[in-house]
């Protein structure tokens, strides 16, 4: 086992993560497309300097290449923006306020002036041959079970094109993916081991997915710094998924151990945990200000708002709906189903979370299963307002809570909600007759054998809480 601490393991985190609002800047929406496209252009990377004067050695050594670019678009969500023959608009304000609640979450300072930049790409992968990017936020951190993981930036950037196909001398782009809001989370390399980093990973991917980001393969992208003691500093792109990270780190550690060159370098992750080398590690050479844009002015009362409305994580949410009665099974089921329905139905009745957290969870999978037919399409038979209308019948004791299940059913295989909510009853002194009976012509079984056979007997007119009342009665006055 390695001791990374003597090899002086040093890693840290980049993290890329889509948002789900139109394109940074420009009207157009920000989904992709599978139609064939309307029209292609065909455009050539050249060298240019960055702010220093200097060519970055990454944009000289993709230029050597003589590679061509063709990009792929469609007339009716592509612009002339995409297409680098307009200037960009303002930034999108929807994009910007989530990306910083996702700043706020990670505890950072937001800058309250910032230079819009422009960092040239040196892939192809965008048509003017740079990506703008725009700092907003720094100095933050995310907590783990080893201590807090201090976040150096937060920055808010447009995503590439979408690659098409690839050869050695031209690539294929579609530009539905250009544009679309990124934000990218750095953190400082000061994780020690490589399951620091997946954990890491994981804590951040938590407070992304409570703001309003896109889900799915591709929609976030994960790289991670790497070096060891003597070694520069090494980039590992493309992770999908950070139980990954572990071994890739690994080997690339034993990797970094043997490098004669000991020099930095981008390298792409392989589903095997190996890395491949793709380019020079690039330097500062290749940012300079976006022109075309003002600076970026974020006040202290936008701030101030959107701190009264930041959402909440999932294990601060877990602890609430423990405390409000819910089970562990049904706490999961409800946090990745429709909290927000969970929280509205629960106003209408508070007395038993549980059943609550059954009727939009675990009854409607079920419900699917029996009746064949999709969990969307009981959804849309059991929406909210028919199981507002049912809590409400059991509220004001017209329904008990033993009925609402056999409602629910009879509504999805079609009875009309008021007919379903006729639920016929025997009357207490009825039910104890009917009980004593059954008790009598069985003797010596237990109460739960006793209870399936009076809901058998008596078709559901029983409200099954009072049922189990009478009959441990009987059962145990039998016993005495």
């Amino acid at each position: 086992m390695q001791n990374y601490k003597e090899l002086g393991l040093k890693a840290g985190l980049e993290v890329h993560q889509q948002l789900d609002t139109g394109k940074l800047f420009c009207a157009c929406p920000g989904y992709l497309r599978n139609e064939e496209p309307h029209f292609s252009i065909t455009r050539r990377l050249h060298s240019v300097a960055g702010e220093t004067g200097e060519v970055d050695a990454a944009v000289a050594y993709e230029a050597s290449l003589g590679k061509e670019f063709v990009y792929q678009g469609y007339r009716d969500s592509t612009c002339l923006v995409e297409l680098d023959e307009e200037p960009p608009h303002q930034i999108n304000p929807h994009a910007l306020e989530e990306a910083l609640k996702i700043a706020l979450l990670l505890n950072c300072d937001i800058y309250p002036i910032s230079q819009i930049m422009r960092k040239t790409v040196i892939d192809g992968s965008n048509t003017s041959g740079f990506q703008r990017t725009v700092l907003i936020a720094h100095s933050g951190f995310v907590e783990t079970s080893f201590g807090n993981v201090p976040i150096e930036t937060i920055a808010l950037e447009e995503d590439s094109a979408r690659i098409v196909e690839k050869h050695d001398k031209n690539s294929v782009y579609r530009l539905d993916r250009l544009g679309i809001p990124l934000v990218e989370i750095t953190t400082v390399p000061a994780m020690n081991d490589p399951n620091q980093i997946k954990e890491a990973a994981l804590k951040i991917g938590e407070i992304l997915r409570a703001c309003k980001v896109k889900r799915g393969i591709g929609t976030i992208r994960q790289d991670i710094n790497v070096s060891i003691k003597g070694h520069d500093k090494v980039e590992i792109k493309g992770f999908q998924d950070p139980s990954m990270m572990v071994k890739t780190v690994e080997i690339e550690v034993e990797r970094q151990k043997k490098d004669k060159k000991k020099e930095g370098e981008v390298r792409n992750a392989l589903e095997d945990g190996i890395s491949e080398f793709l380019r020079p590690l690039p330097g500062r050479a290749r940012m300079y200000p976006e022109t075309d844009l003002p600076l970026l002015r974020i006040s202290r009362d936008m701030i101030n708002d959107l701190k009264k409305d930041l959402p909440k994580l999932k294990h601060d949410i877990r602890d609430e709906l423990k405390k409000k009665g819910l089970s562990d099974e049904l706490i999961g089921l409800v946090i990745e189903g429709d909290l927000d329905e969970f929280e509205v139905l629960l106003k209408v009745y508070s007395k038993d979370a549980n059943l609550v957290g059954k009727m939009v969870s675990l009854w409607r999978a079920e419900f699917a299963s029996k009746t064949k037919k999709s969990v969307e399409e009981i959804k849309g038979i059991l929406n909210e307002s028919v199981l507002e209308k049912v809590l409400e019948n059991v509220a004001s004791g017209k329904i008990h809570e033993g009925d609402v299940k056999r409602v629910l059913l009879k509504i999805v295989e079609g009875t009309p909600v008021h007919e379903a909510l006729k639920v016929e009853k025997v009357d207490e002194d009825a039910l104890e007759e009917e009980i004593r009976k059954i008790v009598a012509e069985k003797p010596g079984l237990r109460a739960n054998a006793y209870m399936g056979m009076v809901i058998q007997k008596l078709k559901g007119k029983v409200d099954a809480r009072k049922a189990m009342e009478i009959l441990n009665k009987i059962v145990d006055n039998k016993k005495g």
